[in-house]
């Protein structure tokens, strides 16, 4: 079977925009859905942390295998088939993760709704890559804004309800008729093709599109840094009260989506280069803040700066790949989101590694390191 290839004729427009952003809506609020039903999962299933821990190892295997996967059969059989089948595998898999109540079948059903969320968005990613070439316009940190603003409405959304007294089940079904009326609304205008497919189907990345993808681990390993580990910095380092602990990413996520929401235009006003160098300087001295700062209050201004820097790099990287000549688009697009999905994943671990063997406040400091160099690398870029 041949890929499907764009009609010569046609060029995606204002409505291949919309779908866009709705789809990394869609996005957001799959993966968030499932934050507030962890704590039900683990009482149904008896599960302690450690095994809990191993569990949600399987959530991120599936989404890394079907990275690449899902990048291969969108040049064959387009975006629009592919995603639509991630988002379907999402809307399957929460109600299971809302009842299961065996470790094995959670398994199962993790690795399933990983498989989803790494479909999606590998795919969306493509989309967003295709779309904005064509428009000839910066827009990709508002696509990606769309994701961040998606996670924000998800989680929030399924703690109200259950905060009301809705089961989990009734939550997730509320946020499955969400997440079919917006596909209902994407799906006439998601690319019924994919990248023009050439070359092998997998490669190794390598030239730019490693160092890219490299770039996306460091900037992924220090948003999972904020997300695993800022509730227990500031109760443990800071004797924030337990109840407020949450407040780190909370700062964190809402600069982050701020930054996003308006990205487009920062991006268009300072240039790529001038995005990373400054994004990754922001965000090292945020993190320089939360490990050397004693109050509590500049701490959590640490985690806002790390929001604000880290918003538009990881966009402007996905503009960069979608320029470069090294490897087929097909491959390298969903190469660098596998790569930043294992900094996500390898962050609680790489932190708590280091910290047995030193403390938080150093391994912050390392990833604070880490995103010197991250900014030193714009540099690289523009050549």
């Amino acid at each position: 079977m041949t890929a499907i290839t764009p009609p010569a004729t046609t060029r995606p427009g204002r409505l291949e925009q919309m779908s866009t952003r709705i789809a990394f809506f869609i996005a957001g609020i799959g993966i968030a859905a499932w934050a507030p039903l962890v704590p039900y999962a683990k009482a149904r299933a008896g599960l302690d942390d450690g095994t809990l821990g191993l569990l949600l190892l399987s959530l991120g295997g599936g989404s890394i295998l079907a990275m690449p996967i899902a990048g291969v059969l969108a040049s064959r059989f387009g975006i629009r088939r592919v995603a639509s089948v991630g988002i379907l595998l999402i809307c399957a898999a929460l109600p299971l993760l809302a009842t299961v109540s065996s470790a094995a079948l959670l398994v199962g059903v993790l690795f399933m709704f990983g498989a989803g969320l790494g479909t999606v968005d590998s795919t969306v990613n493509v989309q967003a890559v295709i779309v904005e070439r064509a428009s000839g316009r910066t827009m990709m940190s508002g696509f990606h804004g769309l994701f961040s603003l998606g996670g924000i409405v998800g989680a929030a959304g399924v703690s109200a309800l259950l905060g009301l007294g809705m089961s989990p089940l009734g939550a997730v079904g509320v946020v499955i008729a969400v997440v079919l009326l917006a596909l209902f609304k994407a799906v006439p205008h998601l690319l019924p093709y994919g990248s023009e497919r050439s070359g092998p189907a997998f490669a190794v990345p390598h030239g730019v599109v490693l160092l890219i993808g490299c770039l996306c681990f460091v900037v992924f390993l220090a948003e999972g840094a904020v997300l695993d580990w800022s509730a227990v910095f500031l109760t443990a380092e800071r004797n924030i009260d337990t109840a407020y602990a949450g407040l780190g990413y909370a700062a964190f996520a809402l600069t982050m989506t701020v930054g996003r929401l308006t990205g487009d235009a920062i991006v268009r006003t300072l240039g790529a280069t001038k995005v990373i160098v400054l994004g990754g300087l922001t965000a090292a001295v945020g993190l320089a803040l939360v490990t050397l700062a004693p109050a509590w209050e500049v701490t959590l201004l640490g985690f806002a700066l790390v929001g604000v820097g880290c918003s538009n790099i990881v966009p402007v990287l996905y503009t960069a790949v979608g320029k470069q000549k090294v490897m087929p688009e097909h491959i390298a697009v969903p190469a660098i989101t596998t790569l930043g999905y294992a900094g996500i994943l390898a962050g609680p671990a790489v932190i708590g590694f280091i910290a047995h063997g030193s403390s938080l406040s150093f391994a912050f400091g390392v990833i604070a390191l880490l995103l010197v160099v991250v900014a030193a690398s714009g540099r690289v870029l523009k050549t």
